[in-house]
């Protein structure tokens, strides 16, 4: 299950949608980050964080707040949770859970520890607001537009960024909140990439890279789908079929994408 891994991050991959969960160990606290999805995947990552603990202190960082990404919350309990103020004030909080259990009951899946929403300790209100641990800083900034409440997170030192369900090589932009918030998160994410000299990207389903060159590549190819939803037409989709093994699956968010686009022409 581990995907990639190197001398503070270990990421893991689940077999469902690439999901990955990431886990980053400082001196004095680990840090876990959308731990999920199926009940083996999730045994196995508590196996790793018990294992590598040693009393330091554990955080949760939740990138936003859809159904597989806080699916494993509850295995966890003592964790420091850190999100944005729009996870922390969702008013949906229970139909996240009611996702997760008809998930769990359409597959006979029963899981060992309680499904509840995560209550957040730390709310993070603005961009740039930081988290200093003794040997790292974290710095977030608001990342809406796939959620209302989407987070960027930086890890300074070693030029990270996890990007949640942004910035995927398996996904093209999927827009469930809002297409300008989409458009100028990713400017945003342009403008980190380049701020901080970001040199590894975790997307929230997908493939880590640590090549300068592909994540402004993925920022690029993600700047220009969302252009392109102004005029879509048939070549777009059949770019689309080429680009991305799955997107027989994917295509009905495709169609919502341009909906999407089309309903903020139309407010305009």
């Amino acid at each position: 299950m581990i995907h990639y891994q190197n001398e503070i991050m270990t990421v893991f991959q689940s077999i469902l949608y690439k999901t990955t969960t990431t886990l980053i160990e400082t001196t004095d606290a680990v840090i876990l980050i959308d731990p999920n999805w199926l009940p083996n995947e999730v045994d196995e990552i508590k196996s790793y964080v018990v294992r590598v603990l040693n009393n330091r202190k554990l955080y949760f960082i939740f990138t936003h707040s859809d159904f597989d990404h806080i699916i494993a919350a509850g295995a966890f309990p003592n964790a420091f949770v850190i999100a944005s103020q729009a996870f922390a004030n969702n008013p949906n909080k229970e139909q996240a859970v009611q996702q997760i259990e008809k998930f769990d009951a359409q597959y006979y899946i029963s899981r060992n520890y309680p499904i509840d929403y995560p209550a957040v300790d730390l709310v993070i209100e603005e961009d740039g607001q930081k988290l200093e641990l003794a040997s790292l800083t974290l710095v977030f900034y608001l990342a809406p537009g796939h959620t209302e409440d989407g987070l960027f997170t930086v890890v300074e030192q070693q030029r990270i960024l996890l990007a949640g369900d942004y910035l995927s090589d398996v996904e093209f932009p999927f827009i469930d909140s809002s297409y300008d918030d989409y458009v100028a998160t990713m400017e945003k994410a342009e403008v980190i990439f380049h701020k901080h000299a970001i040199h590894t990207l975790v997307p929230g389903h997908g493939t880590v890279t640590a090549k300068p060159t592909e994540i402004a590549e993925r920022i690029k190819e993600s700047k220009v789908y969302l252009q392109s939803l102004a005029n879509p037409d048939a070549e777009l989709e059949l770019q689309l079929q080429n680009k991305y093994e799955f997107f027989d699956e994917m295509k009905d968010a495709h169609r919502q994408n341009v909906e999407m686009a089309k309903m903020r022409e139309y407010i305009e």
